[in-house]
């Protein structure tokens, strides 16, 4: 099982929590069981961004509900058990599907559905997870 110690982080506003992550407008941050959230990531929830239970985000990941650049803003949702690699970038109102793995370095623009490898600037999917790996993901919460 992982994490089997887990606890609900405590979550300053505006400064990063013991596990070296930030959060800002946490007020509209619904963190779900047993995430694991990687070091020097940033979550700008100012128009929400839920994280369900048992979602990995790596290290240096950036999650923006909004964008000044673009002047975009809308919900972030990240389902159960997805896994967001490395160094990568979510932008405003987009849903990663549930047992879905984003590759490192990918720039998540637009809804990625579940049970599937995306990965790139922008994210594409590149494939459908097996029925035996979609199993060995679930089993991994046991």
């Amino acid at each position: 099982m992982r994490f089997p110690d887990w606890h609900y982080p405590e979550i300053p506003e505006g400064s990063p929590t013991r596990y070296h992550w930030l959060v800002t407008a946490r007020e509209n941050l619904h963190l779900g069981y047993r995430t694991d959230i990687g070091a020097f990531t940033y979550i700008n929830a100012l128009h929400g961004v839920t994280i369900e239970d048992f979602v990995q985000i790596g290290s240096h990941c950036s999650l923006y509900s909004y964008s000044s650049i673009d002047n975009r803003s809308g919900p972030i949702h990240l389902q159960r058990n997805c896994r967001l690699g490395t160094h990568s970038v979510v932008m405003p109102s987009v849903s990663i599907g549930r047992n879905t793995i984003i590759g490192a370095f990918s720039l998540v623009n637009t809804n990625i559905p579940e049970g599937v490898v995306a990965f790139g600037i922008p994210a594409r999917v590149i494939r459908t997870l097996t029925d035996q790996e979609l199993a060995d993901m679930e089993k991994d919460l046991a």
